[in-house]
């Protein structure tokens, strides 16, 4: 049951991320998913620490595992769905200030 529930997150972070504009891939385990954020011209621990602060919405720059990282920023779904599309929709009006 807790596997469809995660797929089901999985399922939903990756189509909504790509939806608003951060491009990412379907992860193929774990609870991670990492967006591309190059197209913003922003260093990944700037735009975590901005989205932080403006929609209080917490994720960990890309260059927290090294210096391929950069660029790419992780969400995780291990929580309650109905959190994640909170989250996302903070991101979402996050990423209109930034245009």
């Amino acid at each position: 049951q807790m596997r469809k529930e995660y797929d089901k997150r999985r399922l939903y972070i990756v189509k909504r991320l790509n939806e608003i504009g951060l491009k990412t891939r379907m992860p193929k385990g774990a609870f991670y998913a990492f967006a591309n954020i190059k197209h913003l011209n922003m260093k990944s621990f700037d735009f975590a620490s901005q989205l932080l602060k403006k929609a209080n919405v917490a994720i960990v720059p890309g260059t927290e595992f090294g210096k391929y990282g950069e660029g790419y920023v992780r969400f995780s779904y291990a929580t309650d769905i109905k959190k994640i599309k909170i989250g996302l929709d903070r991101i979402e009006n996050f990423l209109k200030t930034l245009k």
